[in-house]
Order: structure tokens, then C-alpha cells, then sequence
């Protein structure tokens, strides 16, 4: 009886740990109890293996699907015509009482193909649908899927119409119960033939090329001039963009040249945002230190205010924060203040009490001289409150090179001074020292200037200085405008935020 069965397509169900296999009947052994299937298919898969043996405790339920008739030349684990929807005949299979799979005898139809009716035929008709059908539709709708995510397609529930379903499609008339609306929703979207989709890609750069994009913005433009409203500008019209420190609203024009001074020096400085600072002649200059200090800016405080502004230009050299912070434990830098015995040399000492003040090891070069001016002993009366170090012979100057070098020596009027022993012992080591020098207030002639600066610091307004003063820098002593224009002298503020400016040569 076991052999009448061979050639039977049938599907297994193991459990949920195995799963649905599908296959034809190669061989049934009725004393081990197995059955075997010859090219399967797992879970809609097919397998690697060209065969499969079951025993009867695995097998929780048997289902044929296709019974072989007389005759039938179909060859052996054909089971694709199946899959596409080709119905057969199915039957159901319960264990028998020795808990093995046992083939029923009688099927419950032919093996004959049936004839399934058209949709025309069917418009007025309820189709009762048999398990065996369902299983091949089952099938067919997998099948389906798998072929259109093959080839990359999404289906569109509103796109596909009902008249390109598949022409031996079964659809469920809708009676209103939950299974035929699900159906009827299953045939609106899968049930369109796979043939009717096309093959070709969907050509995006054709379609692209068909928008006018220059029409369109010249379109918005257009519309936007008529109607008062703001252009946002056409794709070949590039943003302005501004800088941080940019205003974006409109205003009056800059002027740049805001000092005016009644003397032209034939040199001219430029601050970084543009704006022109002249040089002034030392006359004008001594005159406008003059009338200051008639309104209340005494010597005392110009000296103050340099020492402040000159300290900070030292530090900011020095390395300012990245170097003088406290979590830092290296050595502390090292200035040498070269000063003279006049207002020059007061500001320098000024300069090195502040520095001073900020850890910062200072040396004050001094030569002796029986009487100094007052504002020279003020200073060195505060200086020595501090940590700083006075020194009045050049040997007592460090022989290692040290970290900045600050030049109050030369003088604008004390020409004499430059003849004496401890002037050129003094600017022979600081020739020979390597350190990078910063003079105050140098003079005007190159001459009478024996150390090369590679900066320089002016007060108020620059003086006409040479090449061997390096970069020149400004500072503000706090004169006030009035006090300008007293002198003659167009001023406005170019220092902005700061107190000490870089200058450029025009």
C-alpha cells in the first residue's frame, strides 16, 4: 500500500522547531517508520540536499497536495508548477493509533486537473475555496513576492488597478466577514501579474533634465520685485558674507583718516582696521606733553599710565597666559631693563615694578650718579618694595641670554650720555645677550640709537621712527581730546577696545 502513494507531492509540518517541508514521495519504510522526499523545499526554500527522511515521531502534520494519476510522465520533484499555482488535489492525513503518519485511501478528489472558472464567469457567483487551493494560492502569492523583491520593485496598494489581476486569480466575494475582506484586500494589492511590470529602471536624469531651473527662479524673482518682497537672490548671485566683527546693516561710509595734524611728518602708520594714524614731529609732540600736564595729566601719572601699557605689551610677549599661569611650574621669565637717569629711564622702571608685580624676574640696570631727578627716586623707592633686583655694574647682568630685553637708555635730549663707559659696556651686552629687545619712546634719530629693536613703543601719537626700530606699536597715556585740539590736532580715538595697538607702514 506504502508504494501506491510514490510520486505524491505532500507537505510536512514539523513543528515549529523544523518547520514546513514540501516534496515528492521517493520511498516509504513501513518498518523504520520514515518517509522521504526528494528535492524539498523548506519553509518555501529549496534545499540543498536532493533529499530528506522524516521518521513518523517528527511529523506532527501531513498534507497531500498532489496525487500522480495513470500515466502521468511528470518527472520527479517537479514542484515549481505546483508553487505557480497549479491546483491539484489535497487530502488530510492524521496519525494512526501506533502514532505513526498514515496515508488515508481515500482522497478526497481526483487527481484530475480542475478548471478554474474566469472572473467574468464568477462576477455573480460565491467560490468556495478548498484547503488544497488555498495551499497552491498560498504558494502562488509567495512565489509573487519573491520575484517582484527580486527585481527591486515596491508595490503601491492604490496604484495597481483590478483589472491587471491575475487571470486564474480566485477572489472571495466580500459577504462581510473578516476572512473575505482580508482577502479582498490581499487580491487589490498582490494580485497583479508580474509580467505587466517593467523591466526598465526609472530614468531620474530624463525627468530631471525637464525642469527649467533658471525659468523657475526667474519666475520667483520676477514675482518677488513685483510684489515688494525681499529677492532671495537667483543661483548665479552668490550671498554677501560678513565677519563676526561685521555689521550687516547699512551706514555711513568709514572715514579712516579721523587725525589730522597741523604738521606733515612724510610718514604715515596704519591701525589694523584701516584707519590712518599720522606722525607727529618731536616738537609737537614735547607740546602736547606739555599742555596735558598744565590740565592736570602730571609726570607722575604719564609715567604710571606707560608703565601699565608697557608691562602688558611685556607680558603678551613674554607669552601671556599660555605662560604666566600658575599651574605652570617651569622657571619664571627673565627681563633685563636697561634704564638711564631721566623721565625715560623713570618710565622704564615704572614698566618693571609692573612686571614685577605679575612673577615676572626683573634686573634694573642703573648706572650710580650723585643726584638723580625726583620721579627717578619715587619710582625706585616703589621698585624696591618689590622682588625685582637693582643692579648698577654691567657685570652684575646675567651672561645667559634671557627672555626680553627693554631699552630705556637713549634720550632725546641727554645726547652726551651716549659717551660714557657704562652706556657702551651696557649696549655691548645687550648686542651680544641674543634676547629680543622692546624700547619705549625710542628718539628719532637712527644714530643715536646703539641697540636694534625689534619693537617699539610709542605714546599718544608716533614719532617719525626708523627702520631700526622695528615693529612700532601705540599706546594711550590717557591724554584727553581737547587737549588735542588745544595743539592743533584733528584727533580721534583709533586704539577702539585697547590700550596698546600694532601700527603699520603705509
Amino acid at each position: 500500500m506504502a508504494t501506491d502513494w510514490l510520486g505524491s507531492i505532500v507537505s510536512i509540518n514539523c513543528g515549529e522547531s523544523l518547520g514546513v517541508y514540501q516534496g515528492r514521495v521517493s520511498a516509504v519504510d513501513q518498518v523504520s517508520q520514515t518517509i522521504s522526499l526528494t528535492r524539498p523545499f523548506h519553509n518555501g526554500v529549496k534545499c540543498l540536499v536532493p533529499e530528506v527522511t522524516f521518521r513518523a515521531g517528527d511529523i506532527t502534520e501531513l498534507k497531500i497536495l498532489e496525487i500522480p494519476g495513470p500515466g502521468d510522465s511528470r518527472q520527479c520533484g517537479d514542484l515549481q508548477q505546483m508553487e505557480m499555482g497549479i491546483p491539484g488535489v489535497g487530502c488530510q492525513v492524521g496519525p494512526s493509533q501506533n502514532g505513526t503518519g498514515k496515508v488515508l485511501k481515500k482522497p478526497i478528489s481526483s487527481s484530475a486537473p480542475q478548471n478554474i472558472p474566469r472572473r467574468t464567469d464568477m462576477k455573480n457567483q460565491d467560490i468556495i475555496i478548498s484547503p488544497q487551493q488555498q495551499c497552491s494560492k498560498s504558494y502562488m502569492d509567495r512565489h509573487v513576492e519573491t520575484l517582484t523583491q527580486s527585481k527591486g520593485f515596491r508595490r503601491r496598494h492604490n496604484s495597481w488597478s483590478s483589472s491587471s489581476r491575475h487571470p486564474n486569480q480566485v477572489t472571495p466575494k466580500k459577504s462581510g466577514l473578516k476572512n473575505g475582506q482580508m482577502k479582498s484586500k490581499d487580491d487589490e494589492c498582490f494580485g497583479d501579474d508580474i509580467d505587466e511590470i517593467p523591466d526598465t529602471d526609472f530614468d531620474f536624469e530624463g525627468n530631471l533634465a525637464l525642469f527649467d531651473k533658471a525659468a523657475v527662479f526667474e519666475e520667483i524673482e520676477t514675482y518677488e520685485r513685483r510684489s515688494g518682497t525681499r529677492s532671495r537672490g537667483t543661483p548665479n548671485e552668490k550671498p554677501a558674507r560678513y565677519r563676526h566683527d561685521e555689521n550687516i546693516l547699512e551706514s555711513e561710509p568709514i572715514v579712516y583718516r579721523r587725525i589730522v595734524v597741523p604738521q606733515n611728518a612724510n610718514k604715515e602708520f596704519c591701525t589694523d582696521s584701516g584707519l590712518v594714524v599720522p606722525c607727529v614731529s618731536y616738537e609737537l609732540h614735547k607740546k602736547l606733553l606739555s599742555v596735558a600736564e598744565k590740565h592736570g595729566l602730571t609726570l607722575e601719572r604719564r609715567l604710571e599710565m606707560t608703565g601699565v601699557c608697557a608691562s602688558q605689551m611685556a607680558l603678551s610677549l613674554l607669552g601671556g597666559p599660555n605662560r604666566l599661569n600658575p599651574k605652570n611650574v617651569h622657571q619664571r621669565p627673565t627681563v633685563a631693563l636697561l634704564c638711564g637717569p631721566h623721565v625715560k629711564g623713570a618710565q622704564g622702571i615704572s614698566c618693571g615694578r609692573h612686571l614685577s608685580n605679575h612673577d615676572v624676574h626683573v634686573i634694573l640696570f642703573l648706572p650710580n650718579f650723585v643726584k638723580m631727578l625726583e620721579s627717578i627716586t619715587n619710582e625706585l623707592n616703589l621698585f624696591s618694595k618689590t622682588q625685582g633686583q637693582q643692579v648698577s655694574s654691567v657685570k652684575d647682568l646675567p651672561d645667559t641670554p634671557v627672555d626680553l630685553v627693554i631699552n630705556c637708555l637713549d634720550c632725546h635730549e641727554n645726547a652726551f650720555l651716549r659717551d660714557q663707559p657704562w652706556y657702551k659696556a651696557v649696549v655691548d651686552w645687550a648686542n651680544q645677550n641674543r634676547a629680543p629687545v622692546l624700547s619705549i619712546d625710542p628718539p628719532i634719530n637712527e644714530m643715536e640709537q646703539g641697540i636694534d629693536a625689534k619693537w617699539s613703543l610709542a605714546l599718544g601719537l608716533p614719532l617719525p621712527l626708523g627702520e631700526r626700530a622695528g615693529r612700532v606699536y601705540l599706546c594711550d597715556i590717557g591724554i584727553p581730546q581737547k587737549v588735542f585740539q588745544e595743539v592743533g590736532i584733528n584727533y580721534h580715538s583709533p586704539f577702539g577696545c585697547k590700550f596698546v595697538i600694532p601700527l603699520h607702514s603705509t
